[in-house]
């Protein structure tokens, strides 16, 4: 079977005024993912990222923990959605507040809710159908170019992440407003794909944030 390794970005900088920036927590939480695969013996054949800033980082950080690490392939269809543009047109203008994330979190999900009950009608700039075919669309390309037993991890968001576990297991939406909410930042998401089809095998795993490293995992 393939493999394919979905990694959320590190912690990026919530409440600053460019949020697309890995923070200090972040940069080391993207080195321990990619100890983290080290750890695995993960033979990777490819490699993927977004052109978010936050995603191509945790890339390179993450990646030059290999001792042979593939080169990485920019494909914006790994983005996260537009949050902004979701809570400005769903939320109310609801705007980052490093002082109260959790308020946001709770304004950022019912706008998603929105976001996706709206469908193409939305007045955002990217529909939830069109960013559902848009990612599904990136990780079928992905599949498509595995060969037998080849190895292959994306750089991405928790979004993203979500929504493609929820499509596996027949529920998008399901997937985009229960799942998102518990993403950890540099988390590893194992999907298997082979005759039988594309599966998901394991969903957010972030033992390499116990023990030691416990004070570095974070949610948002």
């Amino acid at each position: 079977m393939g493999v394919v390794y979905l990694v959320r970005h590190g912690q990026a900088s919530f409440g600053a005024a460019d949020y697309d920036v890995l923070s200090d927590r972040g940069e080391q939480q993207a080195r321990l993912a990619g100890r983290e695969l080290v750890r695995r013996e993960a033979a990777l054949s490819h490699a993927r990222c977004g052109s978010l800033s936050r995603q191509r980082a945790t890339a390179d950080a993450a990646l030059a923990q290999l001792p042979s690490p593939p080169t990485v392939a920019r494909d914006a269809r790994w983005n996260e959605y537009d949050h902004v543009d979701i809570a400005a047109h769903h939320g109310g203008g609801a705007a980052q507040d490093s002082a109260d994330p959790r308020a946001y979190q709770a304004a950022l999900e019912g706008a998603l809710a929105k976001w996706v009950a709206a469908g193409e009608s939305s007045p955002c700039a990217e529909s939830w159908p069109r960013f559902l075919a848009r990612v599904t669309g990136a990780l079928d390309d992905l599949v498509s170019v595995l060969g037998k037993g080849e190895q292959a991890v994306v750089f991405t968001s928790g979004g993203v992440i979500s929504t493609l576990c929820g499509v596996l297991l027949g529920v998008p939406e399901v997937g985009l407003l229960s799942l998102n909410r518990v993403t950890v930042n540099a988390g590893i998401t194992k999907i298997v794909t082979g005759r039988s089809g594309t599966t998901m095998l394991s969903f957010n795993e972030h033992g390499h944030f116990d023990g030691e490293a416990a004070g570095l995992l974070s949610y948002r």
